[in-house]
């Protein structure tokens, strides 16, 4: 189980990506949040498999509007009693 934090700039807000991340990660069982941050990136914290994690950023990048042009990722501490994943507003 690995932790990352991701900033993720494109084609990322205004697109459904919040909406696609958060159904995803209930379905792959991954935890953290997604937010919208005011210089139009999208900020994800993502906890669970690293081979789930992938998945996750492929599912949410083949949305129809969402375009990643550049992913800043790095491994952060685990959560341990983390149990979901969130929309934060």
């Amino acid at each position: 189980m690995i932790r990352q934090h991701m900033y993720i700039s494109g084609d990322v807000q205004g697109v459904g990506f919040r909406y696609r991340a958060y159904h995803a990660a209930q379905r792959l069982g991954l935890t953290g949040y997604v937010r919208n941050l005011y210089d139009g990136r999208v900020e994800l914290e993502v906890q669970g498999d690293r081979e789930l994690i992938s998945r996750l950023l492929g599912e949410i990048d083949a949305g129809s509007f969402v375009h990643m042009d550049n992913i800043e990722s790095k491994t952060i501490p685990v959560v341990e009693d983390e149990r979901s994943f969130k929309v934060v507003h």
